[in-house]
């Protein structure tokens, strides 16, 4: 039986596309991989076939000479983007050495397509609305990573012949986020300190612009960027197309969850204003922007509500701990 892998298959992105394959092309089984260092077990679909395994380390051969593998979505990375400075060795070899072993093993088993996500971070210091055509600037590890990965992945297909589509989403939130990574996306952050009676926290004034995109608005582009002819070998924004400053998504969320204290912290190290064009998405890949942030707010609020309690994960040692800044200490 024709088969897709999933890196990353317990985080938001892998977990839910997992999912939305087996639901709408039953003609495919899922060969999920995640070695649950920042996803849950109990967000895989019982239907994917699971392998407990991690990316960096672990021979992928096994795994992939032992189903009809079509198409592989690489999904799996550890995005803390504004920790990475002080994660600098976990960040490439989670993000860079794990990706390479995942191209090694599409190349050697001749799979269709890969599908790397990579991040708005690639774009760094650029002038917003970041355009697929603009010079990568990446002000942090993380972006740099994402941008090697993607440097590879093209080189891959110019003397492998592998074919590729590298997406960069923005910002996605939605059912099955990690709410419980006190590092990551800032919703979930907002999200996990409501449920515990906590402000939510603003890193400086919160006038800093993103675009939030909700998951369930990215499935079906997600598989057209595997199966669309004109998706070979392009880099694709994927995300919304309507931009909030982190004031506005703060007071939005306070509206869905009933009130909530806002505390602003010190300034960090980041990007004032990131969001991107979305025209190549919606040509190439049918992408619509259908849910505003209130909507898919008040889905993950309910969603959340009904999680287990959860320890926050929070890293204990720094690789690196100069220039670390107060609210991590």
């Amino acid at each position: 039986m024709k088969a897709v892998v999933i890196t990353g298959v317990a985080g938001l992105l892998g977990s839910r596309l997992a999912k939305w394959i087996l639901e709408n092309k039953p003609s495919y089984q899922v060969i999920g991989i995640d070695n649950l260092s920042g996803g849950y077990e109990d967000h895989i679909d019982n239907r994917v076939i699971f392998y407990k395994a991690d990316l960096a380390t672990d021979d992928l051969n096994r795994i992939f000479s032992s189903h009809e593998v079509e198409f592989v979505y690489h999904f799996a990375a550890y995005a803390a983007e504004g920790l990475s400075p002080f994660i600098r060795k976990y960040n490439y070899t989670n993000n860079i050495v794990a990706t390479a072993n995942v191209i090694n093993a599409c190349i050697t088993h001749q799979i269709k397509r890969l599908v790397f996500t990579s991040s708005m971070a690639v774009y760094g210091a650029g002038e917003p609305p970041f355009n697929e055509n603009d010079l990568p600037k990446p002000i942090d590890p993380y972006g740099i990573a994402k941008y090697a990965c993607e440097m590879d992945l093209q080189v891959a297909g110019e003397q492998h012949g592998l074919d590729w589509c590298i997406i960069r989403p923005h910002n996605v939130y939605g059912v099955n986020q990690n709410i419980w990574d006190r590092y990551r996306n800032v919703l979930g952050i907002w999200i996990y300190q409501k449920l515990n009676n906590q402000s939510l926290t603003i890193y400086g004034d919160g006038s800093q612009k993103r675009a939030f995109s909700y998951i369930d608005d990215c499935l079906f582009p997600l598989w057209n960027a595997s199966v669309k002819p004109a998706a070979s070998k392009q880099i694709i924004n994927l995300g919304s197309k309507q931009e909030y400053s982190i004031v506005e998504a703060a007071q939005i969320l306070k509206e869905v969850v009933g009130g909530a204290n806002i505390e602003f912290l010190e300034m960090r190290h980041e990007v004032h204003a990131a969001y991107s064009t979305h025209e190549k998405s919606e040509e190439i890949l049918g992408y619509q922007d259908k849910t505003d942030l209130s909507t898919g707010l008040t889905a993950m609020w309910n969603w959340a509500q009904k999680q287990p309690r959860r320890n926050q994960f929070v890293w204990h040692k720094y690789e690196l701990e100069r220039g670390l800044y107060k609210f991590w200490k």
